[in-house]
């Protein structure tokens, strides 16, 4: 009897569970957008901790260059007020699936697997990726170089994507958090990681670790706002509100703010575009 009752507990427990799934899901709205405007509120998912995209601030409050572009998206679509919710990449997809938030913009790109679960807007960004190593590192100098390496990656991202794809010969770890990846690197519990040229420069700049980029650029990765599949009029609003931030300068002004001033963000974004 102990054991049916544990048994029985136990597939309770996991009903319970799917329910609360499914009610998640039924609490996305059928028409985002228009619920955003009515309700004066929009949820836009970042990590907060990826510079120069998100982070928080002195003041302890969301910035960077793709929290502004969501104030200055809400601002174009009729959305008064933007609520940031804090996640890690590997969540995003199922977040916005089960109407934890309503848009995911923080440096996320559009891949083919992604697309398959969510829908994306135009993008409004883009950054290289490259290796990283010891500042002593003299023998790793290109893709070639990290057979057999143990190479770091953040868990969900692109770069982890890529990483399995065109590394099968390596050792690929993966990491929740940016910082910790280069932590281990820094502490040679990782011979190599493949990150942006931004992140990894900040750890080398800000965080004084002795690590360095070598090799050319392994793959220029485009970001978009990621939605809920289905959410054709809150696609098409924040499709054309990218599209009009490009034609005004706007985006071109906030990258010179947080990415660089030398940064052309428009420039190669369509540079990327043509390489797909």
């Amino acid at each position: 009897m102990k054991l049916r009752k544990f048994i029985l507990n136990i597939f309770g427990a996991v009903a319970l569970c799917g329910v609360a799934g499914i009610s998640m899901a039924q609490n996305i709205p059928a028409d985002i957008l228009a619920s955003a405007r009515a309700s004066g509120v929009i949820r836009i998912a970042n990590t907060q901790s990826s510079p120069p995209w998100s982070l928080i601030d002195d003041k302890l409050q969301p910035a960077g260059y793709d929290v502004e572009v969501a104030k200055e998206v809400a601002r174009r679509i009729g959305v008064a007020k933007v609520v940031f919710v804090a996640d890690s990449f590997k969540n995003f997809v199922e977040g916005l699936k089960v109407g934890k938030y309503d848009l995911v913009m923080n440096d996320l790109t559009p891949t083919p697997e992604r697309e398959k679960q969510v829908d994306f807007a135009a993008p409004y960004g883009v950054e290289d990726f490259r290796i990283f190593v010891l500042s002593s590192n003299a023998g790793i100098k290109d893709q070639p170089d990290l057979k057999g390496k143990k190479v770091g990656v953040t868990t969900g991202t692109s770069n982890e994507t890529w990483a399995r794809a065109h590394l099968k010969d390596s050792d690929i770890r993966t990491y929740d958090n940016g910082g910790f990846v280069f932590n281990d690197l820094g502490n040679g519990r990782i011979d190599a990681v493949i990150s942006s040229h931004f992140g990894g420069m900040k750890y080398a700049n800000v965080n004084k670790l002795p690590i360095k980029e070598v090799g050319p650029v392994l793959i220029y990765q485009l970001s978009a706002p990621a939605m809920v599949k289905g959410q054709q009029a809150l696609k098409e609003a924040v499709s054309k509100a990218i599209a009009d931030m490009t034609k005004d300068g706007t985006l071109d002004r906030l990258a010179r703010r947080w990415v660089g001033p030398e940064f052309d963000m428009v420039g190669d974004i369509g540079r990327a575009l043509k390489q797909q």
